[in-house]
């Protein structure tokens, strides 16, 4: 069988590729498993700075779970046990990017919520449409969605379970970079290569923060952005981004 998930790499940046296009790249439990594996091995890589996550084909990043796997739990203990890929994504230290195209529906769209930068195309469509199967989302909308969006917003769009085309996503915030669609993979690939060109103590440690910021109070958050700072200068890559400034040049991050 081919496989369904596949890992490219070019220097510093990573790519996990959903790779069953015939099925809207539907994510089955060991398509699940495997997005874990390589999520967590990457995040231990020192020679990965930054993730890309795309899907194969032309109609779909990803749908979502496989809806016959979904129905082959024997029990709900053992769903509530499964693998959930949209946290795996989400718990990665490092940046993590989406290029989004085609359909982004259901646990495909929690896992594109679950990246730190979504690029999408034109003709992308987003939706959330658990809740006309009959189920919430587990992987995380109903907690992401009100903190990009606002409680309204991601009411409707959980509630309707209605899609949304790419422009509103766009305006709406749930997106940050609107693209032509030929344009998603490249565009998504520069950003990834920028951010692995910076500190990687730095870009974690923004990461870190913000997301910290998302659960936490404005002084803790600002006290723990300090640590984070030090943590920086600790690492000593801020010399050679002051050596760069008064040369001149591009900084040489070698963390």
């Amino acid at each position: 069988m081919q496989d369904e998930v596949l890992l490219e790499r070019d220097g510093f940046v990573a790519e996990i590729v959903l790779n069953r296009p015939g099925k809207l790249n539907a994510i089955t439990p060991p398509m699940a498993a495997e997005i874990e594996r390589l999520c967590r091995a990457l995040d231990r890589d020192d020679g990965v700075r930054a993730v890309l996550i795309r899907g194969e084909g032309e109609r779909a990043f990803c749908a979502g779970s496989d809806l016959n796997a979904l129905a082959e739990y024997p029990s709900a203990w053992a769903f509530r046990n499964r693998v959930e890929y949209a946290t795996a994504v989400r718990d990665m230290r490092k940046p993590v990017v989406a290029a989004l195209h085609g359909w982004v529906l259901g646990g495909g769209a929690e896992m594109a919520l679950s990246a730190d930068i979504r690029v999408m195309g034109q003709s992308a469509k987003m939706g959330f449409p658990e809740v006309q199967r009959g189920w919430v989302g587990g992987g995380g909308a109903s907690q992401m969605l009100p903190r990009l969006v606002g409680y309204g917003q991601a009411m409707k769009l959980l509630l309707t379970g209605d899609p949304i085309d790419a422009k509103e996503a766009f305006r709406l915030g749930i997106v940050e970079y609107l693209v032509d669609d030929a344009k998603v993979a490249d565009e998504a690939r520069a950003l990834a290569r920028k951010f692995a060109g910076y500190s990687p103590v730095a870009v974690e440690s923004v990461k870190a923060s913000v997301r910290a910021a998302l659960s936490t109070t404005l002084p803790a958050g600002i006290r723990y952005e300090n640590e984070m700072n030090t943590l920086c200068f600790s690492a000593g890559d801020h010399m050679e981004g002051i050596r760069a400034f008064r040369e001149k040049r591009d900084a040489e991050f070698k963390q």
